[in-house]
């Protein structure tokens, strides 16, 4: 107990600085998983949480018995997810490995600084940007009118949305996430690569046998985390180019409750929606995590 007390004193400081943020995070994080409830009950904002009527599990309904709306946008939903986990995870880690490799150290200050930039445009800009880059009126369709070739069209093509939202995210945030995995390779042991290159080993070899196991935890850390949030493939991404290719390419889980609940005031079956994304987020962490200590990573948590 003594020994307790005398540690709160020694790192009072550090404490109180993490007061306010610990404070937001059960405020904005904690808090609001009371409001579940709704999912529960036939919520009547005017009524509040107190008086809204419980209902069981009616609000599930669209969910057990596989409503056309609702499997649509699940499926969407997994099939970007595939594609990003796929295709827009891994990128980071070769941008990341191509960087590490540059020589010239201004080259490469001068590239991440490039690459960085497209992360703190706001997704409205960056939709404006591809509209005017490939809609039907934009640059590429111009130039190609001004050439006498024949158009295409990418931007309202609903078999093309899919592609088109994933390019979006590549270019907006591959650069920024190589942040983490530039710094797990700063610690790669130089010992062990000029042990390599004295063997012999190839550059193939060195990148295969010394420079991803050493960043391997840190892979494995942020794929546990990515698929937690697997069902979250971009709202405010795709709510923007909802409604040039229609509900039926673009609609995911993200975009049914704020379709269902916000506009059409259905708040019970979007909150149903809502929990059960968030309930198998956790779950795939878990799972994750625990295939993870099976292939003896460390994961988000020790055992």
């Amino acid at each position: 107990m003594h020994s307790q007390r005398n540690r709160w004193r020694r790192d009072r400081v550090l404490l109180l600085l993490a007061l306010p943020g610990v404070t937001a995070l059960l405020l904005f994080h904690y808090l609001p998983l009371g409001g579940n409830i709704i999912a529960f009950q036939d919520f009547q904002p005017f009524l509040g949480i107190w008086h809204s009527p419980y209902v069981g599990l009616d609000n599930f309904e669209p969910v057990l018995t596989g409503d056309p709306v609702f499997l649509n946008a699940l499926v969407n939903t997994l099939i970007i997810t595939l594609i990003q986990v796929v295709f827009v995870f891994p990128l980071p880690i070769c941008l990341a490995l191509i960087l590490n490799a540059t020589i010239s150290e201004r080259l490469k200050r001068l590239t991440q600084s490039i690459l960085y930039m497209p992360h703190f445009l706001s997704w409205v800009i960056v939709v404006a940007l591809f509209q005017q880059m490939f809609g039907n009126g934009g640059m590429l369709n111009g130039w190609l009118r001004s050439a006498d070739l024949s158009t295409f069209h990418i931007v309202g093509v609903p078999e093309l949305f899919k592609l088109m939202i994933t390019s979006q995210v590549i270019w907006k945030d591959t650069g920024w996430s190589t942040i983490i995995f530039l710094a797990a390779l700063s610690r790669v042991d130089p010992a062990q690569m000029e042990a390599a290159v004295v063997d012999g080993a190839s550059a193939v070899r060195r990148l295969w046998h010394v420079t991803l196991p050493s960043i391997r935890a840190v892979i494995v850390l942020l794929l546990i985390l990515r698929l937690g949030d697997s069902l979250s493939v971009g709202f405010e991404q795709i709510i923007l180019q909802q409604a040039q290719v229609g509900a039926g390419a673009s609609e995911v889980l993200d975009t049914y409750v704020y379709n269902h609940g916000i506009v059409g005031g259905d708040w019970g079956t979007a909150a149903a929606v809502g929990l059960i994304k968030g309930i198998v987020g956790v779950a795939l962490v878990l799972g994750a995590n625990r295939a993870a200590h099976a292939l003896g990573e460390q994961g988000v948590y020790t055992k």
